[in-house]
């Protein structure tokens, strides 16, 4: 049985009781994302958010967290989910990657403060080029690679500096939303390499909806919300258990000794700072 549901039968409880604690893990990498499907409430077709989280442990294998209905993808359902998440025990989140969603990102500085955000490179690029000319987008695009994939922040500046001064005039907006966007952008560049590639977008996750988009097809509308929990949740049942039972997602070895050095070079900084004031 997938550790995200104890039981499905009591689809109403399939939020609070139903769910396991994740108290047992750590998961220093977290990927949030949401799909919008049509439910049928008081006699009325709405638009609903199902929120959904992923995360990887500190044994490198992938989970799913957990899925929450909301009525839009405002900051008070997302505050309710992570707030959720953390009562459960979610803990030991160093990066979190998503899209920029306004309400999202606000919820996420007030929940996750001290871990970095990573915005979704994909979604970074689309809205770029979104406010470019069509007729630049393709070179454009190149250029923008090559700044996200560089080696490293400093080289990421000098080529961003070099993509500001060349394409300013011709393309303002996309340039602005670039300069604008850059830091929160290239956050994975200060992890280690090999974790670069899986940590920089929400793509992930967005597979995870392309496939409950398939299973809800079918359905169409759905009658109430118990019936989104009961479908979404057999769909991340299948999927949690897959990853669970399969390879490791990331090799997590190269990940603790970085933040063992880093922690490190943290206190060695600060236990010089009062002696560098006395001397003063």
């Amino acid at each position: 049985m997938s550790g995200i549901f104890i039981c499905l039968k009591w689809a109403s409880n399939c939020r609070t009781r139903d769910y396991r604690s994740l108290h047992e893990h750590v998961y220093p990498f977290v990927l949030v994302d949401a799909i919008y499907t049509k439910v049928r409430e008081d006699g009325r077709v709405r638009s609903r958010a199902v929120l959904i989280a992923t995360g990887v442990n500190e044994e490198g294998y992938r989970e799913i967290l957990g899925l929450q209905i909301g009525n839009s993808e405002s900051e008070s359902s997302w505050s309710e989910f992570f707030g959720w998440l953390k009562d459960r025990g979610l803990r030991g989140v160093d990066l979190i990657i998503s899209d920029q969603h306004g309400g999202l990102v606000q919820a996420i500085e007030k929940h996750f403060q001290g871990a970095t955000w990573q915005r979704c490179q994909t979604h970074f690029i689309r809205n770029i080029l979104d406010a470019a000319p069509k007729y630049m987008q393709d070179a454009l695009l190149e250029e923008i690679r090559g700044i996200l994939h560089a080696p490293n922040k400093q080289t990421a500046r000098l080529l961003l500096e070099q993509v500001l001064a060349k394409w300013e005039e011709k393309a303002p907006k996309a340039m602005q939303i670039l300069e604008e966007g850059f830091e929160d952008a290239t956050a994975v560049l200060d992890y280690p390499d090999r974790y670069r590639r899986r940590l920089r977008t929400t793509n992930g996750v967005e597979r995870l909806n392309e496939e409950i988009r398939r299973r809800e097809r079918v359905i169409r509308i759905f009658p109430n919300r118990e019936s989104v929990y009961r479908l979404v949740g057999a769909v991340l049942i299948e999927i949690d258990e897959k990853w669970m039972s399969g390879r490791k997602y990331l090799d997590m070895a190269e990940y603790w000794q970085w933040r063992k050095t880093k922690e490190q070079g943290v206190r060695s900084v600060n236990q010089e700072a009062p002696a560098i004031k006395r001397v003063g």
